[in-house]
């Protein structure tokens, strides 16, 4: 191509996933905050069924978006260019995910432990009793390991799901520009990681029992890239335009079952047995479907206000932790002790510090990655 010829670049968005990126974030806020309130010996109802499941629920929410997005960003990569350029996807992610990740990891290994207002009913021994290691895992994009291995570090701890992305990604686009079959992919990827998850139940059961063992699995279950999987799947069919499985999939029943069934699950707190995580990663990737791109679905998240906060929702997540305790410590400050003003409250804090994080800092990054970008997504993905 010229040098002098612009870059022709196709723009996607896909419209309601700002909202679903908010209502994972929020989930994730509230299992949080509870959990903070009981920190602080505040009434709380962290051990309702409906706080329990939310947040890891919200996480895998996270996941299956961005297997949804980004493998269909890749496939369409591919299908414009005849080939996916490996190197760009990585910068794409460095500049998107890096900038915040690394400020919130030098915060909380250099300012936190040290600042008035982070200091409370928390300590940060997990932090300091293995200070070489966990900061060894977090610069090499690898917390879930340091979480596994040495407990939750205090208001950086939530980063893990940020590794096992990452981790995930790193490989992504490798395999999708060396496989040519997406599908088998995809299924591969999901029956190995059950089989690993339930090969190494069994053994940690029957045969060995071992503490090494135990740990591996713990790990295991928090790498959900099976989750990612499935969301990378449900991109595939509409990709692919797979009229008999988006029939189903588009039908009206199936999006009042889907709504009406993860409704219920989730207020009632459910746990499914052995495919937990699964099940709902499942229903949330029809679900993300009929939103992005059923012409005649149901149900409908895109409007300004959750697009703004969709766009903001990495930094809520990221951010949220701070933002609860500060706004514990000011409500404490004037005895305030009411479920709603406290909700509220850092529910509105946490949106300011992550509307400054992207205006200030994100933001100039994400512009920088257009640069790198033949398929240019909207503000609704990470990639």
């Amino acid at each position: 191509m010229p040098e002098n010829q612009p870059i022709k670049r196709e723009s996607i968005y896909f419209p309601g996933l700002n909202g679903l990126r908010f209502i994972a974030a929020f989930f994730v806020l509230i299992h949080h905050n509870e959990q903070i309130k009981q920190i602080f010996q505040m009434e709380n109802f962290f051990d309702f069924p409906f706080i329990e499941v939310i947040g890891k629920l919200g996480v895998i929410l996270f996941f299956v978006l961005s297997g949804f997005l980004i493998t269909y960003l890749l496939l369409k990569e591919e299908e414009a260019t005849g080939t996916i350029e490996v190197k760009k996807f990585y910068i794409r992610r460095m500049l998107r995910i890096w900038p915040l990740y690394y400020l919130l990891m030098g915060m909380g290994f250099f300012v936190f432990p040290y600042l008035a207002l982070t200091q409370g009913p928390i300590n940060y021994t997990a932090l300091f009793s293995n200070y070489s290691s966990n900061f060894i895992f977090f610069l090499f994009l690898m917390p879930n390991v340091a979480y596994i291995l040495n407990s939750a570090i205090p208001f950086i701890s939530q980063m893990w799901s940020v590794g096992v992305e990452e981790q995930f990604y790193f490989e992504w686009p490798l395999l999708m520009k060396k496989v040519k079959n997406k599908e088998v992919l995809l299924y591969s990827i999901i029956f190995f990681y059950l089989a690993v998850k339930f090969g190494g139940f069994a053994l940690n059961k029957y045969v060995l029992g071992s503490s090494g063992l135990k740990t591996f699995l713990s790990f295991w279950q928090l790498f959900n890239i099976d989750c990612m999987a499935i969301g990378g799947l449900i991109a595939f069919y509409y990709f692919k335009k797979d009229e008999i499985k988006l029939k189903f999939l588009y039908h009206k029943f199936t999006q009042v079952f889907v709504i009406s069934l993860l409704t219920i699950l989730i207020a009632l707190g459910i746990h499914i047995p052995y495919f937990h995580y699964e099940f709902y990663a499942i229903l949330f990737g029809i679900l993300i479907l009929n939103l992005a791109t059923n012409p005649n679905g149901i149900f409908n998240l895109e409007n300004r206000v959750l697009n703004f906060l969709g766009k903001i929702s990495y930094g809520i997540y990221m951010l949220h932790p701070f933002a609860i305790f500060a706004g514990i410590k000011l409500l404490n400050m004037f005895a305030i002790d009411n479920f709603f003003v406290e909700l509220v409250t850092v529910s509105l804090l946490t949106i300011l510090i992550a509307y400054i994080s992207y205006e200030f800092l994100e933001k100039y990054f994400i512009k920088r990655k257009i640069a790198y970008s033949k398929i240019i997504s909207g503000d609704n993905v990470k990639q």
